[in-house]
């Protein structure tokens, strides 16, 4: 009995992954080209043509017939029939990311300074004080490595 258990146990945790790391109702969709509509002027968007060149640069306007982007110096009209895929810039976390790991480096550093002073000739608080900013500040590193940002497919064809 208890080895159906954990077979349950198994089960149920690799279905709950499944859930957490499987494609999300909203990526299954192809959005239309009415999505576009959200864009605000200014924003910056990649434009991917059927023949897989891609333009990148700042939304301008919208049509039923195409997409209009200011892409090196000058307004660029794309007719929709030549467009693969559209994605926004998503807003980078970095800051956020770097914050966070901040916190969790600094509470790693004050929680160590017990079993580091048990190895050493100096007291828990002369090792916390060294500790606490010196693993907050590599923590914020690693934070700000993580990757951030992106894109975001906003429309795909379905011709392709």
């Amino acid at each position: 009995m208890p080895a159906q258990k954990r077979l349950s146990r198994f089960s149920l945790a690799l279905a709950l992954l499944a859930l957490l790391l499987g494609p999300s109702p909203a990526a299954a969709q192809n959005p239309s080209w009415d999505t576009l509509k959200q864009l605000a002027p200014g924003q910056q968007i990649r434009v991917v043509l059927n023949d897989s060149k891609s333009h990148k640069g700042q939304f301008q306007a919208i049509t039923e017939d195409a997409i209009v982007i200011h892409s090196k110096g000058a307004d660029q009209t794309i007719p929709r029939q030549s467009v693969k895929l559209i994605s926004s810039k998503r807003p980078s976390h970095r800051g956020r990311h770097a914050l966070i790991g901040g916190a969790i480096g600094a509470g790693v550093g004050l929680s160590s300074g017990g079993p580091i002073a048990t190895n050493c000739f100096c007291t828990a608080n002369q090792v916390r004080a060294v500790a606490t900013p010196l693993f907050g500040v590599l923590g914020a590193a690693v934070g700000a490595a993580l990757p951030s940002g992106g894109w975001q497919e906003l429309y795909r064809s379905n011709s392709n």
